[in-house]
């Protein structure tokens, strides 16, 4: 997903795709002065979108510690919600749980299929993440890898599903198992955050099988 926000509001993705944020941090990203920071977080402060707690730490001087609030995070769209949670509980209410799955099943098919075709042409496991990070990432969920001891990350800051996955729980099931499909047998992969368990963000960690290689 592309940082579309004007200038004045670029604050927001930043919050969104790093968390939480003291002002100085803010600033550098923004590449301004921390004056110029706090003015633009005030401002969207303001406006309900971002809200700001002061931390202690030590000796030093408490720090004012920047995130989005409820309302600032409805401006990352979560793709037809509504009419997604009507369809899924109109099926489940007049086809059943099993109905349901099927449907779930079947979408998790074409996705592998998709994001196998998306990370065909990678030569190692590198390079088959970003793939499949740029893939998602096409599709809104804010997506990014980055290493991480000796595996990766797989980050995913936004969820454009999240009411359908919130109506049902199958679909996240389902995106982890696609995750392992696509990357095979040369990696384990996990869950280690989920927005839908109160996380900022899901992500998964995606660690070479040492063992399948022998």
């Amino acid at each position: 997903m592309k940082n579309n926000f004007p200038e004045n509001e670029k604050a927001v993705w930043i919050l969104k795709t790093k968390g939480p944020q003291p002002l100085i941090a803010v600033a550098e990203q923004l590449n301004i002065t921390v004056e110029g920071a706090r003015f633009q977080l005030l401002k969207l402060a303001s406006e309900g979108i971002v809200e700001a707690v002061t931390v202690s730490k030590g000796r030093g001087r408490p720090q004012q510690i920047w995130s989005l609030t409820a309302l600032g995070n409805q401006r990352f769209p979560d793709t037809h919600a509504d009419l997604t949670v009507r369809l899924i509980n109109s099926m489940r209410d007049t086809l059943g749980e099993e109905a349901l799955q099927t449907v779930i099943d079947a979408t998790q098919k074409v996705n592998i299929t998709r994001y196998t075709q998306a990370v065909a042409q990678a030569g190692n496991l590198e390079e088959k993440i970003n793939c499949l990070a740029q893939a998602r990432d096409a599709e809104g969920y804010m997506a990014s890898y980055e290493k991480e001891g000796d595996g990766f990350l797989l980050i995913e800051n936004h969820c454009p599903i999240c009411a359908a996955a919130t109506a049902c729980l199958g679909f996240c099931k389902s995106e982890l198992e696609t995750f392992k499909k696509v990357i095979g047998r040369e990696a384990k992969v996990k869950r280690v955050n989920h927005i839908l368990e109160g996380a900022r963000r899901c992500a998964y960690s995606i660690i070479p099988d040492k063992a399948d290689k022998k």
